[in-house]
């Protein structure tokens, strides 16, 4: 079986190839790839070539295949784990294993590590160690995007669980936000702040009294607040803000004064900035958790950080970047229970369009980039559908306008219908 994918062969060196795929073992499985979110890890990936933590040695000659936010349908499974999965069944993939024996160690991740399994194909092979590591997940839900999201919502479930606390007088850590506490999420509107902010407002378990969103962009603090309103936010018992900062000749003090002084429980910082991170640290309660979520593409990032709070008002700092496989099965869980991912994504794009958006990612304004593997389409903004001219965006743009402006299943189902169309 022949596919169609995209692989790193060295530092910003993406090629799209059509290549035979070996024969699939008897611990295998065989499955065709629907959709791949793109990530800004793979742009980091792709940038740092085989300096990455993640992508093996010898990829000069022995290329991988990108794309960690992937799903489809499994076509062929190897005997050894036909007792768990079978043909047909539709599938996310928690891609950071872990897994000692893979090509890159420890790190190894489809989409990173391997030369016939990562999302930006057609087809793919799944090595055995995805399913000893029990990273193969079935989806159960309505079309296949969702389930390509399920892994970047699993990163902020997972940056909510990392939040903790210290009981007074004790060592011993509380894991998880304060349930009725105050939580800010600052510089909280790009797609991971907005699938952060989805996840907090559909949470049954726990939630914030208090939860303030800033950022220093009107125009997505406005998407932001007409997709997750303040109105549906009070009806959950929380008190939602969003607040542009850009202005503020105080922020800290503004922020602090929303909080009735106390300050914020938790606060997590979507952008790698100093300034973000120094005022994450100036609106901490006491014993309050930083927790810094969007990774620094460069080594040596520093930040100011108060150690008298530190050591007076313990105020303390954690790191998440990704979610763990209960997070991922999590995400697929709130999602069939009515959490709807969709306003992650702003732009819908084919295969063809995979190299010069992942080269060029931080440029590239709006939320999740969504690739469906086996269309030929220019990425396209889900705004830019109506100006394109031509019969298939014209109908993407009335079941997009439909739904709120946003993409859904029913346009994921029209798209893979007419996506021959698209070269008329």
């Amino acid at each position: 079986m022949k596919t169609k994918a995209v692989r790193l062969y060295g530092k910003a060196d993406l090629r799209l190839e059509e290549f035979e795929l070996p024969q699939m073992r008897d611990d295998e499985i065989f499955a065709r790839v629907v959709t791949d979110s793109l990530c800004m890890s793979s742009y980091k990936a792709v940038h740092l070539g085989e300096d990455h933590k993640r992508v093996p040695s010898g990829i000069a000659s022995n290329p991988v295949i990108i794309g960690h936010e992937f799903s489809g349908e499994i076509l062929e499974v190897g005997g050894k784990w036909q007792h768990k999965f079978r043909k047909g069944d539709k599938f996310s993939i928690q891609p950071a294993m872990c897994y000692s024996d893979g090509p890159a160690g420890l790190m190894s991740a489809p989409g990173y590590s391997y030369p016939f399994a990562g999302g930006d194909a057609t087809y793919v092979i799944i090595p055995n160690e995805v399913m000893e590591m029990d990273c193969l997940l079935t989806y159960r839900g309505p079309g296949f995007f969702p389930a390509s999201l399920a892994e970047p919502l699993s990163c902020v479930i997972g940056a909510m669980h990392a939040c903790y606390h210290v009981a007074p007088g004790t060592y011993r850590h509380e894991m998880e936000i304060r349930d009725g506490g105050c939580l800010a999420l600052l510089a909280g509107v790009g797609p991971m702040g907005l699938a952060c902010i989805n996840y907090v407002l559909h949470r049954e378990d726990r939630r914030p009294a208090l939860f303030v969103v800033t950022d220093i962009n009107r125009e997505r603090l406005e998407r932001a607040a007409q997709l997750y309103t303040t109105e549906f936010a009070a009806s959950r018992g929380i008190e939602l803000h969003y607040v542009d900062t850009s202005g503020m000749a105080n922020p800290a003090a503004e922020l602090r004064r929303l909080s009735g002084g106390s300050g914020y429980d938790e606060v997590v910082v979507m952008a790698p900035v100093p300034s973000v991170v120094e005022q994450a640290d100036d609106i901490l309660a006491r014993d309050g958790c930083l927790n810094f979520f969007s990774g620094p593409a460069e080594s040596p990032f520093k930040a100011p950080f108060n150690f008298y709070n530190v050591h007076y008002a313990s105020t303390h700092v954690v790191g998440t970047s990704g979610g763990n496989t209960e997070d991922m099965k999590e995400a697929l869980d709130i999602m069939g229970r009515g959490l709807d991912p969709a306003g992650m994504v702003t732009h819908v794009g084919g295969l063809n369009s995979v190299i010069d958006t992942t080269l060029n990612l931080p440029s590239i304004p709006g939320g999740k980039k969504l690739i469906y593997t086996h269309v030929d389409m220019p990425l396209t903004a889900i705004a830019d559908f109506g100006k394109v001219g031509k019969p298939v965006y014209d109908a993407l743009d009335a079941i997009c306008k439909a739904h709120n402006s946003l993409w859904s299943v029913e346009a994921e189902e029209y798209l893979l219908a007419h996506a021959r169309e698209l070269q008329a």
